[in-house]
């Protein structure tokens, strides 16, 4: 059985960054498919706000991010309440939408 390669904090960090722009692109994708299938306007201007904070997030915010960790700047607090708040932000937004638009 082979050993798994030993990965950095930092790289770690990088691909966490990058999960989480994936996930809400995934929870936009999801959205915009019920709001087509529904025909909830509103749930497709949320699944369109979902996929605009996870491309701002994976395309630069995570790129910010992994600069900053090579220069081992590892304190971020403002990039990382950012993204919290939007992970926050788009959660609660997908629920309400999802527990107002009635399924077909």
């Amino acid at each position: 059985m082979s050993r798994p390669a030993d990965v950095s904090p930092a790289e770690r960090t990088d691909l966490a960054w990058q999960r989480t722009g994936i996930g809400l692109l995934s929870v936009g994708g999801l959205l915009g498919a019920k709001a087509l299938k529904s025909g909830a306007t509103a749930l497709l201007v949320v699944a369109a706000v979902a996929l605009a904070i996870g491309l701002t997030v994976l395309g630069v915010l995570a790129p910010l991010r992994r600069r900053s960790l090579r220069r081992d700047d590892v304190a971020a607090p403002r990039a990382v309440a950012a993204v919290t708040t939007a992970v926050v932000l788009v959660a609660v937004a997908a629920g309400a939408a999802v527990l107002a638009v009635p399924a077909r």
